[in-house]
């Protein structure tokens, strides 16, 4: 069932996405290469918990991190660890809080130093895919409006657009309905209202779209192990329009 907000309970929200939206930029300032992304996972816990709030992540369904920190063929869900970032990767930061009993979810991928045009141009291009499906979040459209725009994008592009991970409603609970795939055929899903929030957050590859979960039950990565980009923000339909709350 889809859970519309009133205006006062989108309020609520967005002070949990503030959070977020502040910690995302902290961390850009942090990824360089050499630290480890155990080390960026206790620098997102400590920042959540000074603000107050409690990450969402956290022992969600037995995650052991504050962030998923996905590097290069990693789509989502990688599992903070020792592992130390290398010039030229890229690295996919998802992270979450809880404020007041409100969810917060957003996602980046920076670039470690500098790398190639390819992947520079991946990351661009996902980035640009999430604000073409946010074009279409609109009264009277339909949600596969939102999903084919990412899609066109991303593959006119020459991207590909992974299916098996997809975004979703947000409110009390991390996730909730409806779920917001990233392709899809225009018109068609339920109607767009007011009091709608979403966490739109296209998953772009490199080469094919097909992905699969590594042994340890968590760390989701491209079949043909090439790189992916991941973008998200907490998105609400106001009678005002739409509000990125996590911007």
């Amino acid at each position: 069932m889809i859970r519309l907000k009133s205006a006062v309970e989108i309020a609520k929200m967005k002070k949990s996405c503030e959070i977020i939206r502040d910690l995302l930029l902290f961390m850009e300032e942090k990824v360089r290469p050499g630290i480890t992304t155990k080390k960026l996972d206790e620098f997102a816990y400590d920042y959540i918990k000074r603000k107050g709030a409690t990450p969402s992540f956290l022992g969600y369904g037995g995650f052991p991190g504050s962030i998923c920190a996905s590097i290069d063929e990693v789509v989502v869900h990688g599992i903070p660890s020792s592992r130390r970032l290398e010039e030229g990767q890229i690295i996919g930061i998802d992270v979450g809080a809880i404020l007041g009993g409100w969810q917060s979810d957003a996602a980046r991928t920076f670039i470690v130093g500098d790398t190639t045009p390819e992947k520079k141009k991946l990351v661009e291009v996902t980035k640009e895919s999430f604000f073409k499906g946010v074009e279409q979040f609109k009264l009277g459209n339909r949600l596969g409006d939102i999903s084919h725009a990412i899609q066109e994008y991303a593959e006119g592009h020459g991207f590909g657009v992974v299916r098996a991970m997809v975004g979703h409603g947000i409110g009390r609970e991390m996730h909730e309905d409806p779920q917001v795939p990233n392709y899809g055929r225009a018109g068609h899903g339920p109607k767009l209202e007011k009091g709608l929030v979403l966490a739109i957050e296209p998953m772009i590859t490199l080469g094919d779209w097909q992905v699969e979960t590594l042994g340890d039950g968590w760390t989701c990565v491209t079949v043909d192990r090439s790189p992916s980009a991941h973008y998200e923000n907490t998105v609400a339909l106001t009678e005002n329009g739409i509000e990125i709350l996590t911007l």
